[in-house]
């Protein structure tokens, strides 16, 4: 594809419009939490976004992986050098990296993180399962960091843990999609410590007591992560927290519902109605009345790599002022009516896409 030079950090409204459309079909709860961010924060988001879910579907859709792998990189050099190939989702990321100052690491990091998927990898233990979280999502947790002005160590650690926490309530939740996709994310010494085979599981996806108990130290681990990303979210500007709040709460209740189900999420997925969202999101006025955390936790091992690229990137954020923030309880009121109406969107697609779905006994998305 051919590739133009751009001239200007401000990315094209049409580009923008584009990657939020990308957003809105791609990742329900990732949207519904940008909908509270400021504007000047939200659009450059949906850029990151857009680039990310394009990575993605190119690794994951090759049958060549490593091929797939060697075109993104040679993008993002066509990128981080202000000749992004012509489309939206780059000429608008173009702009973001060079205003923000994202460093190429984190997207390397990423795509990494996205070949694993496609090769199938199994990960031996909880270290391994951090180090696959930490490429998937706590880059995308670092990168959100940066659009927002953070380059103190700590606070990257702690958008890093929100990032991973979130990746393993979604793997909690997709148990048996992934094995029916003929994928394990559960490290395997805890399924050896269960009595659980993970090809058994893989051939035969079922939920047996054993499982659910591994789903719940999973469980564990995330909310230890979320309570860590708790004291990063309360120091973030004013007009940031409760987007960043909401994303928090919405994906942790993804895992409270596992929990809810007995830890069985290989039966049914577990969905979070939009009762439950509205019940969760009331609680955002509370967090304001919590005291702070120290931030002194280390980051994990397995992100310290992404939190030293992000605090010495050599470009210093700029983002231009901002409206006031508004009435919050009319953009959650906004944010609720959104949502459902995605919910039945997506509920009308999954009862059209059923027969296939069960034919191929594919994993949905």
């Amino acid at each position: 594809m051919p590739m133009r030079s751009i001239e200007s950090n401000q990315p094209d409204a049409a580009d923008i419009r584009d990657c939020r459309g990308r957003l809105r079909v791609g990742s329900r709860s990732f949207h519904a939490a940008a909908f509270l961010l400021p504007r000047s924060f939200r659009e450059p988001a949906s850029a990151l976004y857009a680039f990310c879910r394009i990575a993605d579907d190119a690794i994951d859709d090759d049958p060549d992986p490593a091929q797939a792998l060697m075109r993104l990189r040679g993008r993002l050099e066509a990128l981080y050098g202000d000749r992004p190939r012509d489309c939206a989702a780059d000429r608008a990321l173009a702009g973001v990296v060079r205003r923000f100052g994202i460093p190429k690491a984190l997207f390397t990091a990423l795509f990494e993180g996205f070949a694993w998927d496609a090769r199938g990898r199994r990960y031996a233990d909880i270290g391994e399962l951090f180090d696959y979280a930490a490429r998937v999502a706590g880059t995308v947790g670092a990168m959100m960091a940066l659009l927002m002005g953070v380059r103190d160590r700590d606070m990257l650690a702690r958008a890093c843990d929100l990032g991973a926490a979130m990746q393993l309530s979604n793997i909690a939740r997709d148990v048996g999609e992934d094995a029916r996709a003929g994928r394990i994310y559960l490290p395997l010494d805890w399924l050896q410590e269960a009595g659980v085979d993970p090809d058994r599981l893989v051939a035969r996806p079922r939920y047996t007591a054993a499982l659910g108990g591994v789903v719940y130290r999973l469980l564990q681990e995330a909310e230890l992560l979320y309570r860590r990303a708790d004291s990063g979210i309360a120091r973030l500007p004013s007009r940031c927290r409760p987007a960043m709040y909401a994303a928090r709460l919405l994906y942790a209740e993804i895992g409270h519902e596992v929990a809810r189900q007995g830890c069985d999420s290989v039966t049914s997925r577990a969905v979070v109605s939009p009762g439950r969202k509205l019940a969760v999101l009331s609680t955002l006025g509370r967090l304001w009345s919590l005291p702070t955390q120290p931030l002194a936790e280390p980051a994990l091992a397995s992100t310290e790599f992404l939190v030293e690229a992000s605090a010495t990137s050599v470009i210093e954020p700029t983002p231009e002022p901002v409206a006031a923030s508004g009435n919050r309880l009319v953009w959650m009121l906004d944010l609720i009516d959104e949502m459902n109406r995605r919910d039945r969107e997506a509920e009308s697609r999954v009862v059209l896409d059923r027969p296939v779905a069960f034919a191929q006994d594919a994993h949905a998305q």
